[in-house]
């Protein structure tokens, strides 16, 4: 079983939408982000050094089921998602 597979049905789009603009859709997929937040935080990494990370290693593409040449995301995702985060479920954010 693939990672995203298990996790996709956990955070669903329909969970994250009210941490997004009403016209925009996220980056990224919030089963995604979310490992992206383990992975960051495991490593100790800054916003922009896990953009670098999911831009770069392979570990993390393969983690996050991307093939190798995506290309990432800008780095201020991961610090709007800080910023929002006190407004997840608390199902979600384990607050």
């Amino acid at each position: 079983m693939i990672l995203g597979d298990e996790l996709a049905s956990i955070y669903t789009d329909e969970i994250f939408a009210h941490l997004f603009p009403k016209r925009e859709r996220p980056v990224e997929a919030p089963w995604r982000l979310a490992v992206i937040t383990v992975l960051q935080t495991i490593e100790h990494l800054r916003d922009r050094q896990a953009a670098d990370a999911v831009r770069a290693r392979i570990d993390w593409k393969y983690a996050l089921s991307l093939p190798l040449d995506d290309e990432g995301f800008d780095f201020s995702i991961c610090a709007y998602l800080s910023s929002t985060a006190h407004r997840c479920p608390r199902r979600v954010s384990g607050a």
